[in-house]
């Protein structure tokens, strides 16, 4: 039998990463203050970004609205409202390609589309400088983006990634709230032991960082998943974890 949540499976599917999203950065943030596992110094937090918490809350907000809109809008065209009955007849491996495949996808237009967005200079000066101005990341600041980027990048690969890998909107529950939890803990600002994330994957808080810097912003544009296209296009830039003087870790520039 297949299990019923008591809403449909397209309203948690549209509701359930944006609860992620709060619950997942919100504990980052209560780990905040352990200095010893920060990359970056709550002094540089505050001193190095351009833009303030109270702003940061707001146009992630704004970003999340639109995404529920166009989330609501997908599930209601494509019609697929039998997700839960087929769930329950495919079996693991299918649903396990499914996740790969978005995966893939996802991976790759916002590899391709978030390079374009640094190599272009108007679309770099007017929508993606916005998320650059946190030089040091944290987790809930992981959706600051301009309205026009979230739509680009995060809207529009998200609904790719579920139409090409032809999962239902149970499965994208699941892959979608996963997808978040990522992207939060590769903004969080972090390196804590035993962080499943920064085993099985690349991609991670340290990776993502080194693009954050100056130094770094023609380098590592995968995300969220792998590092495969940065590898194959020559834009991968290695680092190594050194210990602060004043305590803390930073990712530094290595070579390969």
């Amino acid at each position: 039998m297949p299990i019923d949540f008591g809403v449909s499976d397209e309203l948690l599917g549209t509701i359930a990463p944006i609860v992620v999203y709060w619950v997942y950065s919100g504990m980052y943030m209560l780990m905040g203050s352990f200095e010893n596992y920060r990359l970056h110094s709550v002094k540089d937090e505050n001193e190095k970004n351009l833009v303030s918490k109270a702003t940061v809350v707001k146009g992630v907000l704004f970003q999340q609205t639109i995404q529920a809109i166009v989330s609501i809008i997908l599930f209601k065209v494509t019609g697929n409202d039998s997700g839960a009955a087929m769930d329950q007849k495919r079996s693991l491996v299918v649903l396990l390609g499914q996740f790969v495949v978005a995966m893939l996808v996802l991976d790759t237009w916002q590899y391709f589309m978030h390079r374009y967005m640094h190599h272009n200079k108007f679309l770099y000066r007017h929508i993606h400088s916005q998320h650059h101005r946190l030089v040091v990341p944290y987790s809930f600041g992981a959706l600051y983006n301009h309205p026009v980027e979230g739509l680009l990048l995060d809207t529009i690969g998200g609904a790719l990634s579920f139409l090409f890998s032809g999962m239902s909107p149970r499965t994208s529950i699941f892959f979608f709230s996963f997808a978040t939890i990522k992207t939060v803990d590769d903004h969080c600002g972090l390196w804590l032991p035993g962080n499943l994330f920064h085993v099985f994957f690349r991609n991670n808080s340290a990776y993502h960082d080194i693009h954050h810097q100056l130094y770094g912003s023609k380098y590592n544009f995968s995300q969220p998943f792998f590092v495969m296209w940065d590898k194959i296009l020559g834009t991968h830039m290695p680092y190594s974890l050194e210990k602060r003087a004043d305590g803390g870790l930073e990712a530094r520039p290595s070579k390969d």
